[in-house]
């Protein structure tokens, strides 16, 4: 069997997305995750009000990620958290997948910008129910991107999969709004075609329908009508933006934001050089998504979507004719029995490369030598001996891993910001702060015992009626006198 250089190239590319999504990816919020997939399978039900905290216990909380937790768990269970790290990796590889069939143009040019976009995507790479969300805003692109190229002939045909998508996107992870982000692109960029005359209104029409489809389709979940505003009422959680990392705008001093940068300054200058008229659709998604990016580092991935569909279509000209006119090389070339070795000798020598990257993420003590760096799991592992009595007063950020590994201690907060809103958010950060009102907020929650980090503002002020009964490098655990 030939293996041409090209699709060398194709695979090479792929190998290489793949060998950088293969790490440890199990976050703090992971675990809750885990826990409500294991909830479900030992009920037999879907959630629908909290059943892990004594803040909210018996809340309504109707999450949108049941399609996605369960299975996560059924992974975790058979495989550890080695299988989640390979999951997340096949995950962002399929992403890739739908975007490359967006590009086009020169084949180098393809592949440097979506190993580019794949590091700049990087920050958003999680064993957590959003990545469905990244393949599935992957899928809408490609999909409208098909049939703006079709000009919207095949759109019934095509539409049937967007609404496929739709619902079991509504059924795995609230970002599902991103596809109607995506749709209304393409809407808008074919009404500016209607008024220039390049399309006719049956176009419009036609997309207005489909969109009317797509909100039908994310009612069919367990809790109907509602979620149609679950996308609105997340974003309107101030404190997502004041206290939580991925919420707020990237820092560009961290060397693991910096792709995302290039990768802008990547689209500017193909577009500038390029000197062809930019495509609506490509001016509105990119540029949207980089301002959704510049707000919030989570939409970086977005971004890095969009982006190698716009570069190839600008950049591959150029480059196509400079190879042809100043070098002699055609961007497609026949390859000998010698070459055709040669690739094969290459690929298996990556694919070698991969699977030893794989055996570092993939043992139970490579994930748990991780976790020990970023989960207290010093501290649970002494109140699982002493069992302190009462309630717990914790961190944000191992209020997910609490909820798996102490699951019979509910938490005051996790990660589940659509639960516990601004007003217990904000009580939290009253107390690790030192904030006028803190004692009294332990009290009238009747904490017994407090699991937090070093250096809070709040452990200096533990010394009277508190007791420091364990320390490490990562946690504290104070108890009442």
């Amino acid at each position: 069997m030939k293996l041409t250089f090209e699709r060398l190239v194709i695979l090479i590319t792929f190998l290489a997305i793949f060998a950088m999504a293969a790490r440890i990816s199990v976050d703090s919020d992971t675990w809750w995750h885990l826990r409500a997939g294991q909830w479900m399978l030992e009920t037999g039900r879907i959630p629908d009000s909290d059943p892990f905290s004594y803040t909210r216990y018996g809340a309504e909380w109707h999450y949108p990620g049941w399609l996605v937790e369960i299975p996560m768990y059924g992974i975790f269970k058979v495989f550890g958290a080695g299988g989640l790290n390979l999951w997340t990796a096949v995950m962002v590889c399929l992403a890739f997948v739908f975007i490359w069939k967006t590009t086009e143009g020169n084949i180098y040019v393809r592949a440097f910008t979506m190993i580019l976009a794949a590091a700049a995507s990087g920050v958003y790479w999680a064993a957590r129910p959003y990545l469905v969300t990244f393949v599935f805003s992957a899928a809408y692109i490609w999909l409208f991107e098909t049939m703006r190229k079709n000009e919207y002939r095949s759109i019934r045909r095509d539409a049937v999969w967007l609404l496929i998508l739709m619902v079991l996107w509504t059924n795995s992870h609230g970002g599902f709004f991103i596809g109607f982000l995506v749709w209304g692109v393409y809407l808008f960029s074919g009404v500016i075609g209607w008024i220039t005359q390049k399309h006719d209104f049956g176009v419009i029409k036609s997309l207005m329908i489909s969109g009317l489809l797509l909100a039908g389709c994310v009612c069919i979940n367990p809790y109907g009508l509602e979620m149609l505003a679950y996308p609105f009422k997340t974003v309107g959680i101030s404190a997502l933006q004041n206290y939580i990392q991925e919420w707020q705008s990237p820092n560009f001093h961290e060397i693991n934001v910096q792709p995302f940068a290039w990768l802008i300054l990547l689209v500017l200058a193909a577009v500038g050089f390029s000197g062809r008229k930019m495509l609506w659709s490509d001016f509105f998604l990119a540029g949207g998504f980089a301002f959704m990016g510049l707000m919030a580092g989570r939409n970086i991935a977005l971004f890095s979507l969009t982006a190698p569909m716009v570069v190839t279509r600008h950049c591959s000209p150029l480059l196509d004719g400079f190879m042809h006119s100043k070098l002699g090389l055609s961007s497609t070339r026949s390859v000998t029995r010698r070459q055709n070795i040669l690739n094969w000798i290459i690929l298996a020598l990556l694919v070698f490369t991969v699977l030893a990257k794989v055996t570092l993420v993939f043992p139970v003590s490579a994930n748990e030598q991780a976790f020990q760096k970023i989960f207290p799991v010093g501290a649970v592992n002494y109140i699982e001996q002493t069992k302190p009595a009462g309630r717990i007063f914790n961190s944000y950020n191992w209020g997910g891993y609490l909820l798996w590994a102490l699951p019979e201690y509910p938490v005051f907060i996790d990660g589940r910001t659509d639960l516990y809103d601004d007003e217990l958010i904000d009580e939290w950060i009253k107390v690790v702060q030192g904030q006028d009102g803190w004692e009294q907020t332990l009290d009238e929650w009747h904490v017994t015992f407090i699991l937090i980090e070093p250096g809070m503002n709040v452990t200096s002020l533990l010394k009277d009626g508190w007791r420091l009964n364990y320390e490490d490098a990562m946690a504290q655990v104070w108890v009442r006198k």
